[in-house]
């Protein structure tokens, strides 16, 4: 499998250096990605080029992930308008701990001359006197040549520390560290890196005489513009902690037709011809989003595992009005209030319910779900109303056995009108 021609069709290459793709051909090759640990996950922004140490892997070629604890302590300016906050070393030494259990999901490293490998650019670093640094580095590339990249010059304006304008050439020395030490010719990251990474292989080709190459890929962005990752809640995470397997789900799940057919190819393992079937198939009936539910299946379960895209998917349906009574009373209490939440939720003590609660009285007195009893009645003559998933009439009595982890009602009012009834002690 050719490395470069998979990237192209899946739309993954921005800028390519003359000589890369011929020397990916000519052997076995080292390239690697710098992920610096600004904090304790890694959001979905990081796996575009994460997957791009996948497919080179997948090619036959050796993927090394760099961990910046050193340049993490600095900050990149490329992309930003201001000054980074600095992490303390106990923080940055927790994130990088937190991030490598993450790549291990991704990258093979066991088998294979080729298996992946995680360094830490601060091994090397820590121990770099200043002194030492300005002769072995910032000696080889010139004021004029770092001033005139693009992380530099958008930032001239508002003002750049020297701590940021020197992180190029710590970047740039971590290129020439692995070239050195791993015989890592290739580096890989996003457009906004093409900078940075350059200056890597113009600082291998004053200090080594050799040669070393450079690939980015495109920064992601919605069919509007707006920037890819970004919910209202901020980015969307691949710990769970932050963003929830469920929230996780429903975000691929939401994507609009057209980046959908983009991201499928940027973020599945999906071959050329099965997206194009996803494709063909979609296509005939969108409705049924056949191509969002292929992308989050298939990205839920690298990420969280089969039983928590399973349990992701059942919350759908049941939102949807897919859902079954026995899908609802199994969901986990935290799933339930995801699915849920934003929900009007309505406190009733739970001694009220063991005595047993008349339907028209729940609705309409213990909470304000309906206005009067008379409104409830009406709408339980309509058969409008239904309790976790069940149409009730008049004569329903709530009581304890009808709660959900002992807790919750689920009301619902027509097909998308939904009340949570909680029941506290």
């Amino acid at each position: 499998m050719n490395f470069v021609e998979e990237l192209k069709w899946r739309g993954m290459i921005h800028d390519i250096m003359p000589g890369t793709e011929e020397q990916i051909k000519k052997e076995m090759t080292t390239a690697y990605v710098g992920i610096d640990p600004t904090a304790d996950s890694l959001h979905i922004g990081h796996l575009v080029s994460i997957m791009m140490l996948k497919h080179f892997q997948l090619c036959g070629h050796k993927p090394i992930a760099l961990v910046g604890g050193a340049t993490g302590m600095i900050g990149d300016p490329s992309g930003k308008s201001e000054e980074r906050n600095l992490l303390s070393e106990e923080v940055l030494r927790h994130n990088q701990k937190c991030i490598e259990q993450q790549l291990l999901k991704f990258l093979d490293f066991e088998t294979g001359d080729n298996k992946a490998e995680i360094v830490n650019n601060y091994d090397w670093m820590k121990d770099f006197n200043f002194l030492t640094f300005l002769r072995e580095v910032g000696k080889h590339l010139p004021v004029n040549y770092m001033m005139a990249k693009d992380s530099v010059k958008k930032r001239l304006e508002t003002g750049i520390s020297f701590t940021e304008f020197s992180y190029q050439l710590v970047q740039a020395y971590d290129f020439f560290f692995l070239y050195q030490n791993k015989n890592c010719k290739l580096q890989m990251g996003g457009s906004d890196q093409w900078g940075n990474i350059t200056s890597g292989t113009e600082l291998i080709r004053r200090k080594a005489g050799a040669e070393a190459y450079a690939l980015t890929c495109p920064l992601i962005t919605k069919a509007d513009g707006s920037k890819f990752g970004k919910t209202e809640k901020g980015n969307v995470w691949l710990d769970k902690k932050y963003t929830s397997p469920y929230h996780f789900y429903q975000f691929w799940l939401n994507c609009s037709d057209v980046d959908t057919q983009k991201y499928i190819k940027i973020f599945s393992l999906f071959s050329k011809e099965e997206i194009e079937s996803f494709i063909e198939e979609h296509l005939k009936a969108p409705h049924l989003r056949v191509l969002q539910k292929a992308l989050a299946k298939d990205i839920t379960v690298r990420i969280h595992g089969e039983k928590e895209y399973e349990i992701a998917r059942e919350a759908s349906e049941i939102l949807f009005g897919k859902g079954t009574a026995e899908n609802l009373f199994n969901l986990p209490e935290d799933v339930f209030l995801n699915v849920f939440e934003g929900v009007p939720m309505h406190n009733v003590p739970k001694t009220e319910i063991e005595k047993g609660i008349g339907i028209t009285d729940l609705l309409a007195e213990k909470t304000n779900i309906l206005k009067s009893k008379g409104e409830a009645r009406r709408a339980l003559s309509e058969n409008s109303i239904s309790i976790n998933k069940k149409k009730v009439d008049d004569s329903f009595l709530c009581n304890v056995e009808n709660l959900i982890k002992g807790k919750y009602l689920l009301v619902q009012r027509g097909k998308k009108n939904y009340f949570i009834v909680s029941f506290n002690d």
